[in-house]
């Protein structure tokens, strides 16, 4: 599969568009015309916020069939300067990590 790096697919496949935040409470708010915009916007946040809180905690978030989120360590270690090539201390570093759902991942492979 070609792909075309500019600012939009940034490496993507042909084809692949992202959504941001805003893109999702718009298309939200348009599928529920009963809930008000902002309360959307409300809720999107608060799940993102426990989401993000969760993570902070060390703690594992599982959206059964979409997928599971964690945090992942990476231990301190010794580096070096590429430009002067001097040792240097990394400190150890938490990052998150995304595991997709079985059923996520067989909806995105069957393509329906």
């Amino acid at each position: 599969m070609t792909t075309v790096k500019d600012e939009r697919t940034s490496g993507r496949p042909r084809g692949f568009e992202g959504m941001t935040k805003s893109e999702l409470i718009a298309r939200l708010a348009a599928a529920n015309p009963h809930l008000y915009q902002r309360d959307v916007e409300r809720i999107v946040s608060t799940i993102f916020d426990e989401i993000s809180e969760a993570l902070a905690r060390g703690d594992r978030v599982e959206l059964r069939g979409f997928g599971a989120f964690s945090v992942k360590s990476r231990g301190s270690r010794v580096g070096r300067n590429p430009r002067t090539g001097e040792a240097v201390q990394v400190a150890e570093k938490f990052t998150p990590y995304f595991k997709t759902g079985k059923q996520l991942r067989e909806k995105l492979n069957t393509g329906g």
